[in-house]
């Protein structure tokens, strides 16, 4: 009788932290190490192998890189002091006088850093609309970048590229593929199956849930490549590490995100069904509408659900927009996506009046209320345009 164990199911690993317990005192909830440094014996030999300096060395982090690249179906993950120091780790692989090309459209905070990150280090930026598989394949032939740099789905436009696609055609120019799927949570979309070399999340996001902490963290589909290399290194040596308080608190969010990433997805789903034919509003922008530009490729690629992030444009300008976002009592105004409870934020109010977002465009992340009230919210908040 064979003693081999199936692999568990992702939300029995996540229910238990990646598994196992404290081997000290058997304890099901791991310590938090405080300890920055590590002794060596009398030889100069270190004690416990594999324990030199925190900035690297921390059993939490391993504990939790682990699980999440487990979750990714990838070799390795790195965890980072926030989503931005994640991004700028995969942006430094491309060395000066290189080409980075990013899809055009997605987080403001990313292209805002790509543009300044390049424009002062010799490095050629292209930004194109990757939701554009003919676009996209023209420019990567013309400008042969080495980075591609998506976004899936893209925030706040809600646009989903088709990864598989885009892989096949960057192995083929030469170009690493790396993917911001924080929108979307490893639950439901797994770029590296889909032949990504480096996907990304902002743990700040839904994979700790509660809006209580920063971090990143990056996985690589092969452990062995120069640039996982390069961005283990710059991890360790650049010191954008995060605490160990802040890593036991991504792990006990972790616990509960497939329960979260359930509640969240069937939420934005109803309400983006409720409000696209809504008399005030004028579009839902949601990839798990059937009506949705990018429905087909999103429903191939994502499993379980179509994220928690929606955009929805009301009907007027931006004086209307903002007339909604004052009226609602259960939505909060904030800047963020991911988190138990429901948040809204008028983008043109953040990214300014030169980014092109359009005035009426409200983005939503939609949290583990009761639908009911978060329809009502939105009904009554409505009536006011």
């Amino acid at each position: 009788m064979s003693s081999h164990k199936p692999p568990l199911h992702a939300d029995t690993l996540l229910a238990h932290g990646g598994g196992g317990f404290d081997a000290a005192t058997g304890a099901v909830v791991p310590p938090i190490p405080v300890a920055t440094t590590f002794v060596r014996d009398e030889n100069y030999a270190l004690i416990s192998d594999g324990h030199l300096y925190s900035r690297d060395d921390n059993d939490l982090f391993r504990k939790t890189e682990n699980l999440l690249a487990t979750l990714e179906n990838g070799a390795e993950s790195r965890l980072f002091s926030s989503g931005m120091a994640a991004v700028a780790a995969v942006a430094r692989v491309v060395k000066p006088g290189g080409t980075l090309m990013a899809q055009s459209g997605i987080y403001w905070g990313t292209t805002l850093f790509l543009r300044e990150h390049c424009a002062r280090n010799n490095i050629a930026l292209v930004e194109c609309d990757a939701s554009d598989l003919a676009t996209f394949s023209d420019e990567l032939a013309i400008t042969k970048p080495d980075l591609v740099w998506l976004e899936v789905p893209s925030n706040p436009y809600l646009k989903v590229a088709d990864i598989e696609k885009a892989a096949a055609l960057c192995k083929t120019a030469g170009a690493l593929l790396a993917v911001d799927a924080t929108a979307a949570t490893p639950l439901i979309l797994k770029p590296l199956t889909l032949g990504a070399d480096l996907v990304m999340h902002s743990a700040t996001k839904a994979l700790n849930g509660h809006s209580d902490l920063l971090g990143g963290v990056i996985t690589a589909r092969d452990a062995k490549s120069e640039a996982w290399d390069f961005i283990k290194a710059e991890r360790k040596m650049a010191g954008a590490v995060m605490g160990s308080f802040e890593a036991w608190l991504l792990l006990r969010g972790l616990r509960t995100l497939s329960l979260r990433v359930e509640r969240m997805n069937a939420n934005a789903q109803a309400l983006a069904d409720h409000l696209e034919t809504h008399s005030k509003i004028e579009k839902v922008l949601y990839p798990g509408l059937p009506g949705h530009t990018d429905h087909t490729v999103a429903k191939a690629q994502m499993a379980g659900g179509y994220g928690s992030l929606m955009s929805v444009q009301t009907k007027g300008g931006k004086e209307e927009a903002l007339k909604v976002t004052g009226a609602l009592t259960l939505f909060q105004r904030a800047t963020s996506l991911g988190g138990t409870e429901s948040l809204i934020e008028h983008r043109r109010s953040i990214e300014g009046e030169t980014s092109g977002i359009p005035g009426n465009l409200l983005r939503l992340s939609l949290g583990i209320e009761h639908i009911d009230d978060l329809i009502a919210d939105f009904d009554q908040a409505l009536k006011t345009i």
